[in-house]
């Protein structure tokens, strides 16, 4: 164990669907609604939960309006900023379906290990030991989406571009030795909007997040890989 530290910090680090939106106002879900705040209350005290979710978060490309929030170029600040961390949930990749970005399923996973490679080396140098890494294959888009108030961003392209997600990112996540997680496995866009959670979503990626971690014994002590 490294100095005094005790629990784990688990890192989640993605998107609308991190930060809590709530599709029918735009608002934020309380904490005690969205996914992270769930975990924190299943998991207890001896863990840490970090919430960085932000709306419209890409994985490692610039969007022409809010460049800003491509998650590569925050993602190094965000480490650091947090370090030590001992376990990383990454879900992003829905917001990449826009319609400016004319990218497919394996493009966008293949950003998403880019983001996986940045943490493992980053994490490396920085706290001396690599976290673990869940990679989360997004929800799919909701096939409502053309009567969405985001139709027009995203179009009924990218519902069943959606639906390639877990293929394409099972084998990243095979090739960096990272958990694989299919959220689409579990949890569905609300119907208003057909890409945000609704709480009973929040409530059950939280509960089946749970489960990977304690099946995958993750503990506190400190690993160099």
């Amino acid at each position: 164990m490294a100095g005094d530290y005790v629990g784990i910090t688990i890192l989640c680090y993605g998107d609308s669907n991190t930060y809590g939106y709530v599709p029918e106002t735009g608002l934020r879900y309380p904490r005690n609604v969205r996914y992270p705040g769930v975990l924190q209350e299943i998991l207890g005290d001896e863990y840490v939960i970090i919430e960085e979710g932000c709306n419209g978060r890409t994985t490692i490309h610039d969007d022409p309006v809010d460049g800003w929030k491509n998650g590569l170029d925050y993602l190094r600040p965000c480490l650091n900023s947090h370090k030590p961390i001992d376990i990383v949930i990454l879900m992003l990749g829905s917001n990449d379906l826009k319609a400016t970005f004319h990218l497919t399923a394996r493009q966008i996973a293949e950003g998403a290990g880019i983001l996986v490679d940045v943490i493992k080396e980053f994490t490396l140098e920085k706290q001396g030991f690599i976290p673990k890494i869940i990679l989360v294959s997004p929800p799919e888009i909701g096939p409502g989406i053309k009567s969405s108030p985001f139709y027009g961003a995203f179009y009924e392209s990218a519902v069943e571009e959606s639906k390639k997600f877990p293929e394409n990112y099972r084998k990243v996540a095979e090739d960096k030795g990272c958990i694989f997680f299919d959220a689409a496995k579990y949890i569905y866009p609300s119907t208003f909007d057909s890409l945000h959670l609704t709480p009973e979503g929040h409530r059950v990626l939280a509960e089946k997040l749970s489960e990977v971690m304690q099946s995958v014994n993750l503990s506190v002590e400190k690993m160099t890989i």
